[in-house]
C-alpha cells in the first residue's frame, strides 16, 4: 500500500487523533493548531479519505488500525497518546486491543463499542442502500447535518463538507461495511489504559447507552459529556474541548 497522508507537527509526547467517517485529517484543525504547542501532533488521513483519498481504502476496522501502527513504526513513535471520534474511536479501541502497552492514555469521542448502534437514526444497511441510490453527495449531505446541533449553519461545517469531496462511493461503502461488522465490546474488560470518553448530549449517531457502555466496561475510565453539542462537539465547543484533552493527557 501506498504511505497515506500524515499531519505531523509539534515536540514533546505524541498526540495521535483519528478521525471518523467521511473525515480526514483536516476534520482537527482546531486540535492541530491548539496541540502542536505542547505535544508531537500526529493527524494522519485514513486510507481512502481527504489527503488519503488516492489510497485504496479498507473495509476492515483492524485493517485501519494495523495500516496506523505501520506509520507509528515507521515514525519509530513507541508510546503515545491516542484520540479517536466516531469510526475513529473504534479504530483506537482496535489499536489498543493489538498494542495497549504503547498506549498511554485513550481517549474515545463520539463513539462506542459496536458498529451497528441501536437506535441510531438509520441503520447502516439503509446508508449505504441510500449511498448506492443517490450517490456519495447526497449521503453525506445527510448525514452531515445532523452532525452539528446547528447543522450546516455551524461555523466549522465547512471543514466537513471539504473533507468528503475527493471520496469515492467505493470508500464510503468500504468504511460503512468496516463499521457494520465491528464490535469491540468483548474487548473492553481488557482496556487497563486510563480512557477518558466525550459525548454530546445531542448525539444522534451514538446514544447516551453506547458512551456509558463503554464507560461501564473499560476499568479506569470517565466519562464527560457536553451539553447542546451534537457528533462534532471537538468542532462545536473547540475550546472547552482543547481545555478537557490538554488536562487530561498532562496528568
Amino acid at each position: 500500500m501506498e504511505t497515506i497522508y500524515i499531519y505531523d507537527k509539534g515536540k514533546g509526547f505524541p498526540l495521535v487523533l483519528i478521525h471518523g467517517f467521511l473525515g480526514s485529517s483536516e476534520m482537527w484543525r482546531n486540535q492541530k493548531d491548539f496541540f502542536s504547542d505542547f505535544n508531537r501532533v500526529i493527524a494522519p488521513a485514513l486510507p481512502g479519505f481527504g489527503e488519503s483519498s488516492n489510497i485504496k481504502s479498507l473495509n476492515s476496522i483492524n485493517q485501519m488500525a494495523i495500516e496506523i501502527l505501520k506509520v507509528l513504526d515507521k515514525k519509530k513513535i513507541e508510546r503515545f497518546n491516542l484520540l479517536g471520534h466516531s469510526m475513529g474511536g473504534m479504530v483506537v479501541q482496535e489499536i489498543t486491543k493489538i498494542a495497549s502497552e504503547r498506549v498511554n492514555k485513550l481517549l474515545c469521542i463520539s463513539t462506542g463499542s459496536i458498529g451497528e448502534v441501536p437506535g441510531r437514526y438509520e441503520t447502516i444497511d439503509d446508508t449505504r442502500k441510500k449511498l448506492r441510490a443517490g450517490g456519495i453527495e447526497k449521503t453525506f449531505l445527510n448525514a452531515s447535518k445532523k452532525w452539528f446541533v446547528k447543522g450546516d449553519k455551524d461555523k466549522n461545517y465547512y471543514l466537513c463538507k471539504n473533507a468528503f469531496k475527493n471520496v469515492s462511493l467505493e470508500t464510503a461503502d468500504n468504511a460503512l461495511i468496516a463499521m457494520k461488522n465491528w464490535s469491540g465490546y468483548e474487548n473492553l474488560k481488557n482496556i487497563k489504559n486510563d480512557t477518558l470518553i466525550v459525548w454530546g448530549d445531542k448525539d444522534n449517531s451514538y446514544n447516551f447507552e453506547q458512551v456509558n457502555t463503554l464507560n461501564k466496561n473499560i476499568k479506569n475510565s470517565r466519562l464527560e459529556i457536553f451539553k447542546d453539542c451534537s457528533h462534532n462537539l471537538h468542532l462545536e465547543k473547540a475550546q472547552e474541548f482543547n481545555f478537557l484533552i490538554k488536562d487530561f493527557i498532562s496528568k
